[in-house]
Order: structure tokens, then sequence, then C-alpha cells
């Protein structure tokens, strides 16, 4: 098991704002494995990047809220966003958000204040 990288995950999602979503590529890019969307599902889905993190702001690359399986009912995750202000459509059986105008673009230096806390999180002090 990647414990380093649930505990990353956990350090990201927790700093995705109010009113915005990311997606699972996302995710992965700034924890610094680009190719493990998947994994962040996984560790969604099975509770490994802590409790309590924004589950809900977590969306597939096309907008789709795909997290389902996560949330006590099919439509939680809808409501919650809808909570914060994010507009959910929908399209034939899926709901989704336009991550044009929802999409949180982290910048350049989240990203290195992010490697910074991994550095400490693995005991690599800088």
């Amino acid at each position: 098991m990647d414990w380093e990288f649930y505990k990353r995950m956990e350090l990201v999602c927790r700093h995705i704002p109010e009113g915005r979503v990311a997606t699972y590529g996302q995710i992965a890019l700034l924890c610094g494995k680009p190719r493990n969307s998947r994994q962040v599902g996984y560790g969604l889905k099975h509770g490994l990047a802590g409790d309590d993190i924004p589950a809900h702001r977590i969306v597939n690359g096309k907008g789709v809220l795909s997290g389902a399986v996560y949330f006590e009912t099919l439509d939680l995750q809808k409501l919650l966003l809808e909570d914060e202000g994010v507009e959910v459509h929908r399209h034939q059986d899926e709901w989704w958000v336009d991550l044009q105008k929802y999409r949180w673009k982290n910048t350049a230096e989240e990203a290195m204040e992010f490697e910074k806390a991994f550095g400490r999180l693995s005991g690599n002090q800088e």
C-alpha cells in the first residue's frame, strides 16, 4: 500500500477551495504521480486519504460526478456541490459540472508548497 501517496492526497484534497472542483488526474499530478488518477479514486472509495476530506469536490476529467460509491446517496455529491454554489447539470444519465467555470486552477506556487509539505511528510526537511 502506498501510504505516502494517500498522505499527499489528503493534503492536496484539503486545499480544494469551496465552490471549486478538481479532477482525479489533477490530484494525482499534484501528488507527484500524474498517471495515478485511478489510485485517487481508490483512495477516496476506501477512505485511505483520511476522514472529512472534501471528496465531493473531486470529479472525473470530463467534469462528471463519478464518486457516487463514496457517498451515502447517489445525489449527495451533487447536493454538496450545489450548496457551495457549483452549478450541476444533467446530460442523459450523468451529472456534470463545467470545468471551464469551476475547476480549481491551482498555481505553481501552490504546487511548490505541496512539494515542500511532502518533504516534511516523508521526513525530508528542505
